[in-house]
C-alpha cells in the first residue's frame, strides 16, 4: 500500500508530480484542470513529456485525476448533463497522456428530479462517457457523504450504478470521510472489518480501486462532507491503522489524502509509520 496526496498544479500539471515529492508522496492526485470551471489547459508534447519525467525522477509510482467539482448526470438540464459527461471523458483522454490510472467523480444531486429518474440519468450518462472509449486511465465513482440529495452515498446506490452501466472496468474510490458520514464506521479495527464485508456484499472488494483518507470533522452518520487531519476528528487513528493493515485489499489499493496543506506532510508521515516502512520511500530523497 502507497500513500499520497491532492497536490496543486499552479503553474502547469508538470508542476504536480514535484509538489508531491516535495511532501514525501509516493503516490499522488490532482486536477488535469480548474475545479471550478472554464476550458482545459491545451496538454503539449512537452507538458506530457515534464510531467512524466518529473514523476519518474521523484519514483512517484501511480498518480490519479479528479473530476471537476461542477458536474452532475442527474441535473434537470440536458445541457448540463451533456457537459458533464463531455467534461469525464475529456479528463479519461488527458488521464491518459499523462499516464493516470484512474479519474474518480461524484455523480451529481437528485434535487432535480428525484431519486428514480436521478439514477437512471446517472446510469446513462456513464454510460455515453464510456461508450467507444479505448484509454487506458480507468474511471471510478466515488462514494458520496449524504449532504441533501447526492448520488451514491450509500454502498447501494453504487452497486445500482455499476450494475446498470454494466462495464467490467468502471470501479469504485472510497473516502473514509464520506463513508463515515454516511453512517458507515471505520473507528475501530472491528468496525473497518465489518464496513469492507458489507462494501464486498453488496459492491465487491474487485470493484475497490482505491480510497480518499481523511479524518472527517463530522460524527458518524451526519452525512456532510467535512475533512480533517488524521487522528483529529471522528473516526480517529485506531481507525486509519485498521484500514492501513486490512488484508482483504488489492495489493494495488493505495491511499490518497485530501486533508488541508498546512499538516497534510504530517498525515502521511502518520500513515507511514502503521506501514512500518522506510518513511522517505517515493519521495526522491
Amino acid at each position: 500500500m502507497k500513500f499520497g496526496a491532492h497536490v496543486s498544479i499552479a503553474g502547469g500539471v508538470q508542476n504536480a508530480p514535484l509538489n508531491a515529492a516535495k511532501i514525501g508522496c509516493e503516490v499522488f492526485q490532482m486536477f488535469s484542470r480548474s475545479p471550478q470551471g472554464g476550458p482545459a489547459p491545451k496538454l503539449t508534447p512537452d507538458i506530457v513529456d515534464a510531467f512524466r519525467k518529473n514523476c519518474e525522477d521523484n519514483r512517484l509510482e501511480q498518480w490519479v485525476i479528479h473530476s471537476p467539482y461542477y458536474i452532475n448526470f442527474a441535473s434537470g438540464e440536458e445541457r448540463i448533463r451533456s457537459s458533464t459527461a463531455r467534461i469525464i471523458r475529456e479528463e479519461l483522454e488527458r488521464g491518459t497522456a499523462l499516464g493516470a490510472s484512474y479519474v474518480m467523480f461524484h455523480p451529481g444531486s437528485a434535487k432535480d428530479l428525484g431519486e428514480k429518474e436521478a439514477m437512471k440519468l446517472c446510469i446513462d450518462g456513464i454510460k455515453n462517457v464510456l461508450d467507444g472509449y479505448a484509454g487506458s486511465t480507468k474511471l471510478l465513482i466515488e462514494i458520496s457523504a449524504g449532504a441533501g440529495m447526492v448520488m451514491g452515498d450509500t454502498f447501494e446506490e453504487v452497486a445500482e450504478m455499476l450494475e446498470g452501466v454494466g462495464h467490467p472496468e468502471l470501479g469504485v474510490c472510497f473516502d473514509t470521510a464520506h463513508a463515515f458520514a454516511s453512517g458507515y464506521d471505520l473507528r475501530t479495527a472491528e468496525a473497518v472489518a465489518m464496513t469492507f464485508k458489507k462494501f464486498d456484499e453488496t459492491i465487491g472488494l474487485k470493484r475497490l480501486k482505491m480510497s480518499h483518507c481523511n479524518d472527517s470533522k463530522v460524527d458518524l452518520g451526519e452525512r456532510r462532507d467535512r475533512h480533517e487531519h488524521l487522528g483529529k476528528g471522528f473516526i480517529g487513528l485506531d481507525g486509519f491503522k485498521a484500514i492501513v493493515g486490512y488484508k482483504k485489499f488489492s495489493p494495488d489499493f493505495n491511499l490518497f489524502l485530501e486533508t488541508e496543506p498546512d499538516g497534510v506532510e504530517n498525515d502521511l508521515k502518520i500513515l507511514k509509520k502503521f506501514r512500518g516502512r522506510n518513511p522517505d520511500h517515493g519521495t526522491g530523497s
